[in-house]
């Protein structure tokens, strides 16, 4: 049994080490299954940090992936939680150098939120993002003169080399679901987005019309959440539902914050969401509706 799980572990661990998110997931992952172990032998994470010459803090930001692995710590950990198989142990060690490495992101850490760049790693390695938005055209759907906007409006854009930067990371996001078996995108728009202008007529425009090519691929559906609707069940916000290809890590959900953001893993938390976007795509117009109604808005935006 315990072979088994090594080997399925090592699948996992090289299908992720060869995505574009892989820092981010192995961490999360190396962490998932430190917790698990940890949790298994009823060991608090203070006398885990203790065993590793640290805090209880510590293990808490390791075990949700947090932060860079040292060799030695996972070592003194494994030996902790009794993990004598040669075969997990290695599987277990071998993630560290992978997850300790720097994605493409880390190009624009001078204009990137440290607490943001941990989505970015975790939206590479997705598979599946469900996402519903009630301020914004939701980022990966962006024309580049919104983008330039929206990031214009940002109080941590300081400069226009500050602003330039942030857009091309932002189109650098949305490359991988224009790409030929892109990643799945289902996008849930509230009506307001449509109705406040960022820029002049012509950026909403342009903005629309590149709604309407993204939502023709394959692999992205929009809808419009409608006033017609009235209410629904996410009036309190927008949030991003995160699926990733492989039953070694959870579903993750993403909440957004003014200088933060929140994730989610529990399946108490993940599920009340995913309920919550199941409701809104049954309640909104569905997706054959879109293009004519964002085409409505079309002539909103006319010169």
């Amino acid at each position: 049994m315990v072979a088994d799980h090594a080997e399925n572990f090592q699948v996992t661990r090289d299908f992720l080490a060869n995505s574009s998110g892989g820092p981010t997931v192995l961490r999360i992952l190396l962490g998932t299954q430190l917790r698990k172990l940890r949790q298994e032998k009823n060991i608090s994470r203070e006398d885990a940090g203790y065993a590793i010459r640290a805090s209880h803090a510590k293990i808490s930001r390791m075990e949700l992936g947090q932060v860079s692995f040292k060799r030695r710590d996972v070592e003194d950990l494994l030996k902790l939680y009794g993990v004598g198989d040669a075969g997990e142990r290695e599987a277990l060690l071998g993630l560290i150098t992978s997850a300790n490495a720097q994605g493409w992101w880390h190009q624009y850490s001078d204009v990137l939120p440290n607490w943001f760049g941990v989505y970015v790693g975790l939206e590479e390695a997705a598979s599946v993002i469900r996402t519903f938005e009630v301020q914004f055209i939701p980022g990966l759907l962006q024309s580049e003169g919104y983008a330039r906007s929206v990031i214009r409006l940002s109080r941590t854009a300081t400069s226009e080399e500050d602003i330039d930067s942030r857009v091309q990371m932002r189109m650098h996001r949305q490359r991988r679901f224009t790409e030929n078996d892109g990643p799945r995108l289902w996008a849930v728009i509230d009506e307001a987005v449509l109705h406040r202008p960022f820029g002049e007529p012509a950026v909403m425009r342009g903005q629309i019309e590149h709604l309407v090519e993204m939502s023709r691929r394959p692999n992205i559906t929009v809808q419009v959440a409608t006033f017609a609707m009235g209410g629904h069940p996410a009036a309190g916000g927008p949030f991003s539902i995160l699926r990733f290809p492989t039953p070694e890590l959870p579903d993750v959900v993403y909440l957004e914050q003014l200088s933060s953001s929140l994730y989610f893993d529990k399946f108490e938390d993940t599920s009340l969401y995913a309920q919550t976007m199941d409701h809104l795509a049954t309640q909104a117009p569905p997706p054959s509706e879109t293009e004519k109604i964002l085409h409505s808005f079309l002539e909103r935006y006319r010169d």
